[in-house]
């Protein structure tokens, strides 16, 4: 038997070995039809290229691209150190569909990957689409955001959300190229592009080099757009514009960090209408709160290209005026601040920022006027906070804003009322490992906080109210609260309560360089520390692995349904829009 296993061992290395060669796209990778895509292999010793064999259904792969790739005879790594020989090129489309089975040989390397081409229906099935990104949206913030917003009796909600009633439905898979986890780049850019990617990346699959822009691209749904059709395209967010989500739109980098080159690759693109955070990237080098280290000045770039800017809420409404047909809005230099702060609570950055606009005045005015156009429209809307808000741990400012999240649904599902030729897509980018598991009754007898969690029967009814009907909680702080939590934390102290203060901030630094729990509510009425079950480097609680739930509805949205990878999503609004056929 030892033999057995040591025989099965070493078998079992040689084949790893004769895989280690890399080829881009990956294997199983589906590609649109004449979508431009760059092509590289990377081999893992150095070759001469005469002795670099590549075929394509088993002909020399130069007689099916149609030229040949550069070749790179010692590509090299951060540290200068000799990688292995590489073929790369750029730009590379395949007009014709089918599967495409690319086989690789050097010495005694060896890899084969295959390849779907998929075309689309040469009629468009929807004018617009309507992209709707809760970042980190999870099945507990649904029903916490029900819960509060609507009520329950006798264990029937009172009311319903939005999208509730989205009639199509599909379970995502969210795993990035490298890791079962993901972050919002590697999802949202499968969205946006059909090709899963690693974490961190947009727009690209990640290789090995050390620059961050230079790793082999594929298309997205923007450049779609522009190459195939006379749409128009807006992105609205409530985080930087340059973060992960909405920089997908546009974006090819391996490093979602790379924020101020993210700005011009929108301006590149030039969506006709961008509304978020961010301006700090946009401003030039010298002047306040820019973060910028060139002279490049995008406000002034943007401008000059015909967009009407917004800083504030009331600019925002002024603009929808504008007859420009372009308007880009930055009300904060980054994040915006959460609707429970934004328009309850002022605190958080409100004072500095006193007129920001929220998701849904945001989304009217994008759909206002993205409509403007006969040919339709590309729509990407994120709700940011229901992430950003849940890594530290501050459930109420994540429900509040997944409440503001649906309200704008509401409002795309009001406008698809009069524009039926619209798709609505609502879905996460990945879960957050939150659950509700009852509530928090501060009337409950005993000074252990812990004690006054009800579950099952002793659960009962939270008592929140909305008299003024807006949708939203008169109070957050109320004596029979949700119980909401994690599943994994650093250390910190649990308070059992909402966070009135200022978004909740579990850990800190220590001398050590270790995230310790922050004793700043240390001392807080029935404040109990929770050792973490993160490592020490974590200083918030980290994203699930779990499946995302994506809802639809409109022209369409049936071909949602099951099972599916987030790479297959980009294909349902490829057909959508039939961005596999060239309109004229």
């Amino acid at each position: 038997m030892r033999t057995l296993l040591t025989a099965l061992a070493a078998s079992t290395i040689l084949a790893g070995a004769a895989q280690a060669t890399a080829v881009y796209p990956l294997d199983r990778a589906t590609i649109l039809v004449s979508s431009p895509f760059d092509f590289k292999v990377e081999l893992d010793a150095v070759h001469p290229e005469a002795d670099i064999s590549v075929t394509v259904n088993g002909k020399p792969y130069a007689e099916t691209f149609g030229t040949a790739a550069e070749y790179v005879a010692e590509e090299k790594g951060a540290d200068d150190a000799v990688l292995g020989s590489a073929l790369i090129l750029r730009d590379l489309a395949l007009a014709e569909p089918g599967s495409y089975t690319v086989e690789v040989k050097a010495g005694d390397e060896t890899r084969t990957v295959t390849w779907e081409v998929y075309t689309t229906p040469e009629t468009p099935k929807a004018k617009n689409i309507i992209f709707f990104l809760g970042d980190g949206l999870s099945v507990a913030h649904r029903t916490a955001a029900r819960i509060m917003s609507k009520g329950m009796t006798e264990g029937k909600a009172d009311g319903r959300l939005a999208m509730d009633d989205l009639d199509h439905m599909a379970f995502i898979g969210t795993s990035s190229t490298h890791s079962i986890a993901t972050d919002s780049a590697n999802t949202m850019s499968a969205y946006m592009t059909g090709h899963k990617s690693r974490v961190n990346a947009l727009g690209v699959y990640a290789d090995r080099t050390a620059p961050t822009q230079d790793d082999p691209r594929v298309e997205t749904i923007a450049e779609a757009l522009r190459r195939t059709t006379g749409k128009s395209i807006g992105v609205v967010t409530t985080s930087e514009l340059e973060d992960a989500t909405p920089a997908a739109v546009v974006s090819h980098t391996r490093k979602r960090s790379d924020k101020a080159d993210i700005v011009g690759m929108f301006y590149d693109i030039q969506p006709e209408v961008m509304l978020g955070g961010g301006s700090a990237y946009f401003l030039k080098s010298d002047i306040p709160g820019s973060k910028r280290k060139d002279d490049k000045d995008y406000v002034a770039m943007f401008r000059e290209a015909g967009y009407t800017l917004a800083t504030s809420a009331a600019e925002l409404d002024a603009a929808q005026g504008s007859n420009s047909g372009k308007l880009l809005g930055l009300f904060h230099t980054g994040n915006m601040d959460t609707k429970l702060d934004r328009s309850f609570l002022h605190q958080g950055t409100v004072g500095k920022f006193p007129d920001q606009p929220g998701l849904v005045e945001m989304t009217r005015t994008a759909l206002d006027q993205l409509s403007k156009n006969d040919e339709g429209f590309f729509l990407m809307v994120e709700g940011a906070s229901i992430d950003k808000m849940s890594h530290p741990m501050d459930w109420d400012r994540a429900v509040i804003d997944t409440i503001e999240f649906d309200q704008a649904v509401a409002a795309a599902r009001a406008f698809a009322e009069t524009h039926p030729d619209t798709l609505i897509v609502v879905t996460g980018d990945h879960t957050h490992g939150v659950s509700v598991i009852g509530t928090i009754d501060d009337d409950k007898p005993g000074d252990e906080m812990r004690e006054k969690v009800g579950t099952y029967d002793d659960a009962g009814f939270p008592n929140y109210t909305d008299a003024d009907g807006d949708g939203y909680p008169d109070k957050i702080d109320v004596s029979r609260r949700l119980a909401i939590f994690s599943s994994n934390f650093p250390d910190y102290y649990e308070t059992w309560a909402p966070k009135m203060d200022g978004p909740f901030e579990p850990s800190v630094k220590n001398e050590n360089d270790e995230y310790v729990a922050n004793e700043a509510y240390k001392d807080l009425p029935g404040a109990v520390l929770r050792i973490g079950n993160l490592p020490k480097s974590a200083d918030t609680a980290v994203h699930a692995v779990d499946d995302v739930v994506l809802q639809a509805t409109g022209p369409g949205a049936e071909e949602f349904k099951g099972y599916m990878e987030q790479s297959d999503v980009y294909k349902v609004l490829a057909d959508a829009f039939a961005l596999g056929t060239v309109q004229k």
